[in-house]
């Protein structure tokens, strides 16, 4: 791969690249493009972890995308430093890496259905073994039952960005090839064999395989279907882990789920005593000056968070000729050394043993299986039976977009509810539920 092509201002849905002039570049015109979608804002209603707030805000899909995308314009910035300053390259498209990546990080979680990760496995296991299983024999190939049987949020946001949906343009969103790329964590389809997550549904494929030829991203050797990652998701990702896995821990101490001596231990521990002396002398003074709990918690995360910014950039640029050969496939933090390694490894496991076993977000689980699976069983039943009384009723609940013709073939149908419900946002689930089943009367 080489950052020529890499970086394209070609959108999908349409013949040629941008050369028209604007203020704002192709990329940044892509962030902005997102921010003002419905999709993003309907983000600010699903859930990231922790149940929508009350009195207490903690963060919501919109918000960490936010803060994942200002991570990643940071991530890019450095890189595309070293790419001009110490390799010297030359296409001007480098200065935009910041923005590119940015933008990338804004739409990676555009896919994710709604009540966090628990709705991408309502939806899985709703074809796998419940009331979904019955329409195997309806799927044309073991290929798109896959899909179905293994949903992913990850393959849904390319989706959401590509497919042409009803009345809408071309193209999808008509993003730039190298944004849309860029989200592609995982650059094969669902029937490879012993993939546990993947980047793009069977009925996207064709598109990937465009999108990936026009970048020179190859597939990998020996490995037919299973293409190299684009460089720039090597960053999103990295962003994406960082944020999570250190504003989860902040959002337990809001909740009380941990207690401030625990959550500044484990935020501290990202400092050696001798290396970091200084900054620990400063983060001291700083603590003794501010004393709002909630803001030391914030003053510590802000700097670790830096640290891991410049941390993942050197560990990029260190490993740029791999990554641009296709012979680096591990995330960026998977290379911490030291006390950051450590210090990332105890935050996780607190989260898989304390946070996301916590009640309030077993409650969502458990609440998410129920309406998602509720709303697959009345809403497919309506698109394949459309003559049913009861399904007269909810077929007008569909929008335009999300409408197929009635004489689709049944998997389209199919996908078209599925559309449907992974768009939607906790709160408009929930009320759909209660009104097709009598229990908000």
């Amino acid at each position: 791969m080489n950052w020529t092509k890499l970086l394209s201002t070609k959108r999908t849905g349409q013949s040629g690249k941008m050369i028209e002039h604007h203020d704002r570049s192709q990329f940044q015109r892509d962030y902005d493009r997102l921010i003002f979608s419905s999709p993003f804002r309907r983000m600010q209603d699903k859930t990231q972890v922790f149940p929508l707030p009350g009195s207490i805000f903690v963060h919501n899909r919109l918000t960490h995308s936010l803060e994942v995308a200002c991570v990643g314009r940071s991530l890019g910035n450095n890189v595309s430093r070293f790419l001009i300053e110490k390799l010297k390259i030359a296409n001007p498209l480098i200065e935009e890496l910041g923005s590119v990546t940015a933008a990338a990080c804004l739409a990676h979680d555009f896919g994710n259905p709604p009540f966090g990760h628990s709705g991408e496995k309502a939806i899985s296991l709703f074809f796998k073994n419940g009331e979904g299983k019955k329409y195997e024999n309806l799927i044309p190939n073991q290929n798109i039952w896959n899909d179905f049987t293994n949903f992913e949020g990850n393959a849904n946001a390319f989706r959401l960005l590509t497919h042409q949906f009803e009345g809408r343009r071309k193209g999808g969103f008509a993003m730039t090839y190298t944004t849309v790329a860029s989200i592609v964590k995982y650059p094969y389809p669902s029937n490879i064999n012993g993939a546990k997550k993947y980047g793009f549904f069977n009925s996207e494929k064709e598109k990937w395989t465009k999108i990936a030829s026009e970048l020179g991203i190859s597939e990998k050797s020996g490995n037919p279907g299973v293409f190299n990652r684009h460089p720039i998701v090597f960053l999103v990702e990295a962003a994406d882990d960082i944020c999570y896995r250190i504003m989860d821990i902040e959002d337990a101490h809001k909740l009380s789920i941990l207690s401030t001596e625990k959550t500044k231990e484990l935020f501290l521990s990202f400092f050696n005593k001798n290396e970091d002396k200084e900054r620990l002398k400063k983060i001291e003074k700083v603590c003794k000056q501010v004393t709002d709990i909630n803001e030391q918690i914030a003053y510590l995360r802000a700097i670790i968070i830096g640290r891991l910014v410049d941390f993942c950039t050197n560990i990029f640029c260190d490993n740029h000729t791999a990554i641009l050969e296709g012979d680096f496939e591990k995330p960026l933090i998977n290379l911490l050394e030291g006390n950051t390694k450590e210090a990332l490894q105890n935050c996780m496991n607190i989260g898989y043993s304390t946070i996301y076993k916590h009640q309030s977000v077993v409650e969502i689980e458990i609440a998410g299986f129920k309406i998602i699976n509720s709303l697959l069983n009345e809403f497919i039943n309506a698109v394949l039976n459309p003559k049913e009384h009861f399904s007269g009723l909810l077929l007008p609940f569909i929008p335009l977009q999300f409408k197929v013709s009635s004489d689709a073939p049944p998997h389209l149908k199919i996908q078209s509810v599925i559309d449907f419900i992974s768009g939607m946002t906790d709160v408009y689930a929930l009320d759909l539920f209660r009104k097709i089943t009598g229990t908000g009367l």
